[in-house]
């Protein structure tokens, strides 16, 4: 119990503090207030459940850096858990002969509780700061050909330091003041406190009720004093991150982008030229950022050597946002530029919007959508962007497709194969679309006749479009050319509604991912499949039937837009193993798949400065299973698989699933 002046004394620290805060939070809420959008709160009880499992079970940390990830669980649960421990010990100090939870089975496991996780968190938050200070975890920098803040590199060991001597010194007195408890009262349900207490079985009863008091108020002394600058560390990610997974808009798949409507001739502004251009929760993932570098780690352009780091993204937004939280919440501009203070325009250019940086976060921040919000201001506001995208832009823009091959070639490649046009047979179950890579590159062009076989032999009532025909705009919009992209998507639409498809199947996955997730934006609902899907569904049906052949080994490379984005694993899997061929797993496979290097429009330019091409790195990496074959599921991964192939001295056979399964046919 408290006496009555450390009663007074410590409720006027705690409203001091908590005004103190207070204010923090509310600058906080209004900066990213600021934001493009407002958030939906009606989508919060549909998500309780899956961010409380999140939350309590930390589940997205456990992908990778399994120790550090232990680590770091053991500090997060008890330190969740003093949310409530620091209630009742408040409780217990004011309140005579309070128990929190009570004497009875419930208070006892409580007390048990609070024991063990004490000891786990002091545990876990010194082998972190050796991680960080003594070790020295090259994981946790950045290179310095990389923008970072100029504060941010001694800002985070200072946070760091910081929050890991508050937690040591929050848990382990009030730890201490309980093992003096324990001697003054034993407690066998906190083995732990009790363990400690030993050392102090000789002490007087006075000297016992000082220790107690001095944890006490050290223990949460140091909270009340911690508050206000906890919320402009990276710690705040303890109440940012459930707030983002509650809050996060619904996207139709991660990579979905939210479109622009040109209509609209208020709209003034496309993409993001300063932090306030982007969307609310792109400021909000700021302040949600633990600054753990993980999705640095899985970048394929930081990777390979390149200056972009989505985690240095996220971190320059963060220290620029406790430099101008005033200013923003005031309704002011802020004073700099995206491309001044977060992020260089080669970073920017480099990104191949793989999503390799979101699925990995683990607290649900998505970098890529912050870079290309910027590539969109480059290209729409400032008319900047590589000068090979104006190609394919002048291609997409008078031929329909960014190789600038014309309509008329379209049907080229089908040339002594009965593939019929929707004209033909306007009644089809399937409707396939080819693609601008199957219609135009030759390599593709194998993959589509394959392809083709494969449902003649299946006897699939399918149609193509044919001359009418063109892209789907992937790459415009992934380039930041967002109304090259809105107008093709228009006409695909408008298109697509009048033939009124039962089916689509696509065999390129960046074709499939526009039109299943991007043109519902634009009036387009439509089944899509991937032809992986479809040839299993074939196959599981008896409709196709394939020869057995040798047990080769192979290894399968995901494409982004294939696992990834739309977490088609299993179908493409399943087909090759039909085929009996001995499936070998890269390292990188599913959904932490690496990137072929030529997503997000890198396929029609220059790959940027770096130590390495992404595809050789790539490469490198199936040639590491020993596997004799590469099996792709995109033409563009085809491309850069195959360049890559080339430059290793063929080392490997490069092949679409649909070409390996078509020579299994009998």
């Amino acid at each position: 119990m408290l006496s009555p002046i450390e009663r007074i004394i410590f409720l006027i620290a705690a409203v001091a503090a908590a005004g103190a805060a207070g204010f923090v939070a509310l600058r906080i809420a209004r900066t990213i207030g600021r934001g493009q959008g407002k958030p939906d709160w009606s989508i919060i009880p549909g998500r309780l459940v899956d961010v409380a499992v999140k939350f309590v079970g930390l589940t997205p940390t456990w992908k990778t850096r399994p120790l550090a990830s232990l680590f770091h669980a053991l500090v997060a649960w008890g330190f969740t858990l003093y949310l409530l421990v620091n209630l009742g010990d408040v409780l217990e100090g004011y309140l005579p002969e309070f128990h929190m939870l009570g004497a009875g089975p419930l208070g006892n496991f409580y007390r048990l509780l609070a024991d063990v996780l004490s000891v786990g968190v002091l545990i876990g938050m010194t082998l972190l700061l050796v991680r960080r200070f003594v070790r020295r975890d090259p994981a946790l920098n950045t290179r310095a050909t990389t923008l970072l803040h100029p504060k941010a590199a001694f800002g985070k060991m200072r946070d760091s330091l910081i929050v890991g001597v508050f937690i040591l010194v929050h848990i382990g007195f009030r730890f201490l003041g309980k093992s003096f408890e324990v001697v003054l009262e034993p407690d066998a349900f906190q083995p732990f406190a009790s363990l400690l207490g030993g050392l102090w079985a000789g002490w007087s009863p006075a000297a016992l009720e000082t220790g107690v008091h001095v944890g006490f108020w050290v223990a949460l002394g140091v909270i009340m004093a911690f508050m206000p600058y906890f919320l402009i560390s990276k710690h705040v990610h303890l109440f940012m991150a459930p707030i983002n997974y509650l809050l996060r808009p619904r996207f139709k798949s991660p990579g979905a982008l939210t479109p622009i409507n040109f209509e609209d001739e208020s709209i003034s502004q496309f993409g993001a030229t300063r932090i306030e251009d982007l969307p609310w929760h792109s400021i909000l993932d700021a302040y949600a950022c633990i600054m753990c570098n993980r999705c640095q780690d899985a970048c394929p352009a930081y990777t390979t050597g390149k200056v972009l780091s989505p985690a240095a993204l996220e971190i320059n937004k963060r220290y620029f946002l406790n430099e101008e939280s005033g200013r923003l919440a005031r309704g002011e501009a802020s004073s700099k530029t995206l491309l001044e203070f977060a992020i260089t325009q080669e970073a920017v250019m480099a990104c191949t919007a793989c999503g390799a940086c979101t699925e990995i976060c683990p607290v649900g921040n998505d970098p890529m959508r912050d870079i290309l919000e910027v590539r969109r201001s480059l290209v729409l506001m400032e008319n900047k962007f590589p000068e090979q995208w104006q190609t394919a832009f002048r291609g997409m823009e008078r031929a329909s497709n960014p190789w600038g091959v014309p309509a008329t070639e379209r049907l080229k490649w089908a040339e002594g194969l009965d593939v019929k046009t929707i004209d033909q047979n306007p009644e089809p179950d399937i409707l396939w679309w080819v693609g601008c890579a199957a219609s135009t590159d030759a390599r593709a062009q194998k993959t589509a006749r394959a392809f083709a076989a494969i449902l003649n032999k299946a006897g699939v009532n399918y149609a193509v479009l044919g001359q009418h025909e063109t892209c789907t705009g992937d790459s415009a919009r992934r380039a930041g050319n967002e109304y090259l992209f809105f107008e093709m998507a228009k006409a695909n639409v408008e298109l697509l509604n009048e033939v009124k498809p039962k089916r689509i199947v696509a065999a390129c996955p960046h074709c499939l991912h526009t039109l299943l997730n991007e043109y519902p934006a634009f009036g387009g609902n439509y089944e899509v499949v991937h032809h992986t899907q479809l040839i299993n569904e074939l196959i599981q049906s008896g409709k196709l039937t394939l020869e057995e052949g040798s047990s080769e080994s192979l290894t399968f490379h995901d494409p982004c837009y294939l696992g990834r984005q739309n977490s088609i694993l299993i179908d493409p899997r399943q087909v090759l193993e039909s085929t009996g061929a001995n499936l070998v797993e890269m390292q990188k496979h599913g959904s932490g798949s690496f990137c072929c290097g030529a997503g997000g429009a890198q396929m029609w330019k220059e790959e940027e400065h770096g130590t390495e091409g992404v595809n050789a790195n790539r490469y490198a990496q199936a040639q590491a299973t020993g596997a004799g074959t590469l099996a792709v599921g995109c033409p563009f991964c085809m491309v850069m698989m195959n360049d890559a192939n080339k430059a290793a001295g063929e080392g490997m056979v490069v092949k679409d699933v649909a070409e390996i399964v078509a020579e299994r046919m009998k």
